[in-house]
Formats: C-alpha cells, sequence, structure tokens
C-alpha cells in the first residue's frame, strides 16, 4: 500500500514562493484605473504597503521567504501529505488519491500562509491596523491569529449571511483580538449606502471589501492598510508553499507527477497555492489535467465572461482582467461561503484563458454527499468549500475505475469543517437544495461590465 502519511522536516520547508506570472506563455493584462490607463504601482500605496506591491507587481520567478515568517510557519508546516487509501477501497478505484492537509493550521485552513506573511510586510512598513473582508470566516480568522502573533490591531467585516450561519468564526476571530462585523455595516458610507438600498441583504464579499478599503484609505494616520485573502498576486504567492512542499513528498515516495490535480477555487488563493508549481511543470511538457472546482450558485469560471471589472461593489479597486459574475453581484446564501466571489484572481484567469486549467462547477447537494462519503471513510470533516473539490476527486477516481487507469490524483483539503456543522445538519436534514444561476439573472448582474474596457483575449494557443 505504501506510505499514507509523508511529512517532510522542518528543514525541508520551501524557503522561496514561486511565482507563475513569470512563466505564463502569455502575460496577464495589466489592472487599469477608472481613466482606463494602467495602474502604475504608486498608485496602490493608500491600499497596501510598498514591500507587498511590488510582489503583486513581480516578475521574478523565486521570491525569498523572509526567516522571520519561517519562524512563525514552522508552527504547523511543512503540512502532512496524505493519501486516501480508505476512500480509495470504497470507490474501489486504482487511482492513488493525495492530499495535502491544509486544516493543520491553527486557524484550520491554508489562510495563514498568506496572513502571517502579509501582516509581517506591513509591520515592516510601519503599519499598526489592518482591515479586511470574510466570507465563511476563515480569512478573517488566519488574519486575527496572524496580527495577534505580530501585535498588529485586525478588523474583520464579515459578510452578513455568513455572520449569522457561521458564528463559530466570529468567536475565533475574538479570541485572537479581532474586532468583526457583519457587512453591510453602519460603519462606512459604502455599508449605509447597501443598507439603505437593500436593508434585508445578505451581503457580499464584494461589499465587505468596499468597507475594509473604505476604512483603510481614510485612517488620517497613515498607519492603517487593507489585507486581502485571496485573488492578488501577492496572495497566490505566498500560497505555493503547498504545492512546492507537495512536490518534495511526493517525490521522497518516488510517486510520479500527479496525472490530475483539484482545488476549490472562490477568489483562487488555495487553488493555485497547490497548482501553480505544478501549471509550470505542464507548460513545460508534463501532461497534467489541472481542475479549479466552483459552485453553479457562482459560477465565475465556468459561465461568467473574462472581462475587466472591478475587485468590490463601491468600484473603489482598479479594474482587473478576470472572470466575473459583476461587481454588483449578490450570490445566494449556500454554505460554501467562500467560494461566493463575483470574479477570480486574474493569475488563475489567464491560465484558464491559456487553456492550461479545466474549470468545473457542482452543485451543492453532491458536494456535501461527497463531503459525507469522505467522512465516513476517511474520517475528516471538511470544509464546504473543500466538498467542491471533493466531488471532483470523487469523480475522477470513478473515471479512473472505468478507464481501468493508475492514476494520481492530488488535492488541496484547504480546511476543516469543524466550524460548518449547520451545514452538514441542514444536509442531513434534507434542508438543502441545489442552486444554478439562472442565465437571465447573469446577464443582469453583467450589465454593469458593458461600460468598461474590454479584456482582449490573448493566449499563445498551445493548449
Amino acid at each position: 500500500m505504501g506510505p499514507i502519511k509523508i511529512s517532510l522536516n522542518e528543514s525541508d520547508i520551501p524557503r522561496q514562493w514561486y511565482n507563475l506570472a513569470a512563466d505564463l506563455p502569455t502575460p496577464m493584462l495589466p489592472p487599469l484605473g477608472p481613466d482606463g490607463k494602467p495602474v502604475s504601482p504608486d498608485m496602490l500605496s493608500p491600499v497596501f504597503p510598498m514591500n507587498l506591491i511590488e510582489q503583486e507587481v513581480s516578475s521574478e520567478r523565486w521570491i525569498d521567504i523572509p526567516e522571520e515568517i519561517l519562524n512563525i510557519l514552522y508552527r504547523w508546516r511543512p503540512s502532512p501529505l496524505r493519501r486516501a487509501v480508505y476512500l480509495e477501497q470504497y470507490l474501489e478505484t486504482p487511482a492513488r488519491i493525495y492530499f495535502k492537509d491544509e486544516s493543520v493550521s491553527p486557524p484550520g485552513s491554508h489562510k495563514p500562509n498568506t496572513s502571517v506573511a502579509q501582516a509581517w510586510y506591513n509591520k515592516q512598513f510601519g503599519i499598526k491596523r489592518l482591515t479586511t473582508e470574510t466570507g465563511a470566516g476563515q480569512w478573517g480568522s488566519a488574519l486575527a491569529f496572524a496580527c495577534k502573533l505580530l501585535g498588529l490591531e485586525c478588523k474583520v467585516f464579515m459578510v452578513r449571511i455568513s455572520f449569522d450561519q457561521k458564528p463559530f468564526r466570529k468567536m475565533m476571530m475574538g479570541v485572537w483580538g479581532a474586532n468583526c462585523v457583519a457587512s453591510p455595516s453602519s460603519e462606512t458610507n459604502a455599508g449605509r449606502k447597501v443598507l439603505e438600498e437593500m436593508p434585508d441583504t445578505p451581503g457580499s464579499l464584494g461589499i465587505a471589501i468596499s468597507e475594509a478599503i473604505e476604512q483603510a484609505v481614510t485612517d488620517t494616520t497613515g498607519k492603517t492598510r487593507y489585507s486581502l485573502g485571496s485573488v492578488l498576486n501577492h496572495v497566490l504567492l505566498h500560497q505555493t508553499i503547498i504545492g512546492l512542499e507537495a512536490k518534495k513528498q511526493l517525490e521522497s515516495i518516488g510517486e510520479k507527477l500527479p496525472d490530475t490535480v483539484i482545488g476549490c477555487a472562490g477568489g483562487g488563493s488555495n487553488f493555485a497555492g497547490l497548482s501553480f508549481p505544478f501549471v509550470a511543470d505542464k507548460i513545460n511538457g508534463a501532461d497534467i489535467t489541472i481542475i479549479p472546482v466552483e459552485p453553479t450558485a457562482c459560477p465565475t469560471m465556468t459561465r461568467a465572461p473574462f472581462a475587466y471589472d472591478f475587485g468590490d461593489t463601491a468600484c473603489t479597486t482598479p479594474l482587473l482582467a478576470m472572470h466575473t459574475l459583476g461587481h454588483a453581484f449578490i450570490p445566494p446564501p449556500i454554505h460554501a461561503g467562500g467560494l461566493r466571489y463575483h470574479g477570480m484572481a486574474p493569475l488563475v484567469c489567464q491560465a484558464i484563458v491559456e487553456g492550461l486549467l479545466e474549470p468545473r462547477a457542482y452543485h451543492q447537494l453532491q458536494s456535501y454527499d461527497a463531503a459525507v462519503t469522505w467522512a465516513r471513510t476517511e474520517g475528516f470533516i471538511a470544509a464546504p468549500e473543500t466538498s467542491q473539490a471533493l466531488a471532483a476527486v470523487i469523480d475522477e477516481a470513478k473515471k479512473a475505475k472505468d478507464e481501468g487507469k493508475e492514476k494520481v490524483i492530488l488535492f488541496n483539503y484547504s480546511g476543516h469543517g469543524l466550524m460548518d456543522l449547520l451545514g452538514y445538519d441542514a444536509y442531513l436534514s434534507g434542508k438543502l437544495t441545489d442552486y444554478e444561476l439562472p442565465q437571465e439573472e447573469l446577464q443582469k448582474y453583467t450589465k454593469v461590465l458593458d461600460n468598461l474596457p474590454k479584456a482582449e483575449i490573448r493566449k499563445s494557443g498551445r493548449w
């Protein structure tokens, strides 16, 4: 059977992050300002510290991880690579299924890989307070954790439906000293405007981002900055430690490169963190199928246009070239709260345009069914977001059985679901329903893109 828990020593931890921007056959389109002209790095300085802006615009392939950041990551990194032999046996598949277990971090997800880095760089720049948004609460709790370790204040705007559905994540943030409020709130102009127009709104990540950015840029002391948990290049960069560790772990047991790499994708960070080192292999000729997975309720990659759009509802961010449902999109209140963002990381989107990735969308019920199968075989209770990846893993394992092929499937177990048991309860009680975004709704929300600059589809044609 071979080993089912593959560990690395602390001395084997990657000491550099990998930047896919250096290797994409066709570079990403630049972010634009309201005037339609490319944004210069200094224009981002009211929102982010310059040391992170330098990472955001970097085209260097490898970026050194500071020793001080590694010293914090050692609390849980390197994380284990595990083989899902019990699921394999249940499915009677010839596939070997491996998963990178990111649930072992103190907040229980992959998010601290970047929250620690962002908090550290902000502190180096003299920042005292970070503001952010969070959907399901994984990012908010991760930033609260990092800020507490590094001595920064933390303010979190949590999407209202998740604030109500997931009270324990809000409590986690409180334990780590953060101030968490439901979004939209009455604390910002952006929040008050939304509440005036839609007092009963469940909220959205776009609205919460607007509130967090507003609080950062209106601080007259200049000591507050905004921190983002996904989407942007520097965030995805910090997450690549996941895939770099996984490559070392597979090599340590004599395993070949995976045939299939899978991760759920809301803004793109956990998927990119695992997959980008393998995307580099694919660019260099490896035969790998790489699948980002999303919910049918929020079909950003599978049905939305590739366009320039704002990253937030109040249109305060630069325009990014990405697959987008429109910045005014209000997602349905599905339990996979971390996958409800209207856009997708521009790096992920350019890789989709290039043909390097094969996105899929799954219904809520099939995803929970996969998660329950997982819990009843492997024993772990997955986050609702991770359940989307599990649905694809099970499909690929069944496909390997049908084809009689010994495939290697690798996926990112991006977080545990111990704070999400209300969603499991609703599923087991038969209260959950599937929802697929109607075409007329998609067209209504993407109407806001009509008057924005057009995003050119540029690709090499190699895939």
